[in-house]
């Protein structure tokens, strides 16, 4: 199922693909299982999720890095990408 994003033509999945907790090496949350994550997102990508959050934070911020490598697999799909940043104030 899909919903318009804001004012646009876009349409959003409602589900989305949250990176904040990825498959990890050895309980070690720095250390993403890429593979098996990528396998997620793909997943996710193949079966209509078009929503992927992820944030610098997110396993030290190495969850950006391999949402990234998934978007590369990703030719020819659509999707909206969310991330944020820490505030340096």
């Amino acid at each position: 199922m899909y919903i318009s994003f804001g004012s646009t033509n876009k349409k959003i999945s409602t589900l989305g693909f949250g990176a904040m907790r990825l498959p990890v090496i050895n309980k070690d949350e720095t250390r993403i299982d890429t593979p098996e994550a990528l396998k997620m997102l793909n997943f996710a990508y193949d079966n209509g999720i078009n929503y992927v959050d992820t944030a610098c934070p997110y396993h030290e911020g190495n969850s950006e890095y391999v949402v990234g490598e998934s978007l590369k697999t990703a030719i020819g799909k659509k999707y909206i990408l969310q991330t944020s940043f820490r505030h340096a104030w």
